[in-house]
């Protein structure tokens, strides 16, 4: 009971596990097939055509022996002649039932069929099966008063061999054509899928090496071409997120990198030595302040970076995220708020995070150059806010100024300063998500003026 439940598992075993050997199985299996169906029909046509050279060599004999017949005068009778020797040979003589020539070694067995057979009096052929299997044919001798038949017969054995000759080559070129097709298609197969396991191997080595190199345009098949463009798309979309991936890590690490230094410094300070406890919780609450800042920087860019998602809606107190920027700056006291009074207040239409995220790096790199002054300004224009953040350093080289918003970018990585090159895009990328946009004024000078433009809340 346990065999039938185990086949299918026994015949998956069996089949072949690639798919060059799957695909030489079932052209073989379909060549077999084929062969089969031909071989039994070009073997019956075979054995219809001897029968038939049979039977056309049988009444060729009849219309012989039935020259040796007399009908005139109303009556039959066999003539003989100078070969009636061979021509009696296996052939029987028949008028009115009665038989009046037959073979001189003719057997009862044979005689009684030629006998049935030609009692019907038509012509026709009938196969007798025995020890020897031999064809009769009755051959009605024409233009005879009384019924004349001439029945004549046939060994088969010659025709048979012929026939099983036939079969056993058939059978041995079947199996030379299945052995030719089967290597031919493993060949074939073999030789398609041959770009297939190079193109393996090549994303193989491109994974490990993180190579640039694409799959389409090398002159494959249509088939491997399409391939190799829909690999190509998605290997594009890896890139971008392992771009993507590493661009927020080094946002994230560049973005944290003040507050955690605001966090060692003042625990440093603290460590250093006794504090009173209003030291102390002056420590904690910078500490906190920090923690919440960090926080903050976490939300925001994780808020940004997930695509799909719009920035959530607020509003922001320009002047109070301005102020609140200038007091928490590396160089307390050179930076300054220059914020004009006016009907109504200055209101963005951002989050307050998120507008600190995109003037801090402006913030952070204009006070790294700044000789002496740095201003935060703002000012309505048209249904906008304008943040103007300038400084009177040395200014953006005018060599660089294309490439000063592309991420890892620096004017000069030897000018002692920390920074990965990621504040600028990110401050970009940042205003752009809120539908604002982050430029370079290049005809500021000297020094050099970043304007940021967000929508009014």
């Amino acid at each position: 009971m346990s065999l039938p439940a185990r086949s299918p598992a026994f015949f998956a075993r069996l089949a072949p596990r690639t798919l060059r050997g799957r695909l030489s199985l079932v052209a073989l299996t379909t060549a077999a097939l084929l062969m089969v169906i031909l071989t039994v029909a070009f073997n019956t046509v075979v054995r219809h055509r001897l029968q038939h050279e049979a039977d056309d060599e049988l009444r060729t004999r009849a219309a012989a022996v039935a020259t040796t017949v007399d009908t005139r005068h109303g009556r039959v009778r066999v003539l003989e002649t100078s070969g009636d020797r061979l021509l009696d040979t296996n052939a029987w003589i028949y008028a009115d039932g009665r038989l009046l020539e037959q073979p001189p070694s003719g057997a009862g067995g044979l005689t009684r069929a030629a006998g049935a057979l030609a009692a019907r009096g038509r012509r026709e052929c009938r196969t007798v099966r025995g020890a020897d299997t031999v064809r009769l044919c009755a051959e009605p001798v024409p233009d005879a008063a009384a019924r004349a038949t001439v029945v004549t017969a046939l060994d088969l054995a010659p025709y048979r061999s012929s026939a099983r000759t036939l079969l056993l080559g058939s059978f041995a070129l079947d199996a030379v054509m299945l052995a030719v097709t089967y290597a031919l298609t493993r060949l074939a197969v073999g030789r398609a899928l041959r770009p297939v396991r190079t193109m393996t191997d090549q994303a193989t080595q491109w994974s490990a090496v993180g190579s640039e190199e694409r799959f389409a345009g090398r002159g494959r098949p249509a088939e491997l071409a399409a391939l190799g463009a829909s690999l190509d798309s998605l290997l594009d979309r890896i890139r971008a997120v392992l771009r993507h991936e590493r661009q927020l890590t080094g946002e994230l690490s560049h973005e944290l990198r003040t507050p955690l230094s605001r966090i060692v410094a003042e625990l440093d300070w603290w460590r250093a030595r006794p504090r009173s406890d209003a030291e102390t919780q002056a420590s904690h609450e910078v500490v906190a302040e920090a923690a919440q800042s960090m926080r903050a920087i976490c939300d925001t860019l994780l808020d940004e970076a997930r695509e799909g998602v719009p920035t959530a809606p607020g509003t922001a107190d320009v002047p109070t995220v301005l102020h609140r920027l200038a007091a928490h700056a590396d160089a307390p006291g050179v930076v300054r708020v220059d914020v004009p009074g006016g009907p109504g207040p200055l209101t963005a239409g951002v989050q307050p995070p998120l507008l600190e995220r995109i003037v801090s790096p402006l913030l952070a790199n204009a006070v790294r150059h700044a000789r002496t002054t740095v201003t935060l300004a703002a000012s309505r224009e048209g249904g906008g806010i304008r943040i103007e953040v300038t400084d009177d350093g040395p200014g953006v080289p005018g060599a660089f100024t294309q490439l000063l918003f592309q991420p890892g970018k620096r004017a000069d990585p030897g000018d002692g300063h920390v920074g990965a090159g990621l504040g600028l895009p990110l401050a970009r990328r940042l205003a752009r998500s809120a539908g604002g946009e982050v430029s370079h004024d290049p005809g500021h000078g000297p020094g050099a003026r970043f304007v940021v433009t967000v929508p009014a809340g």
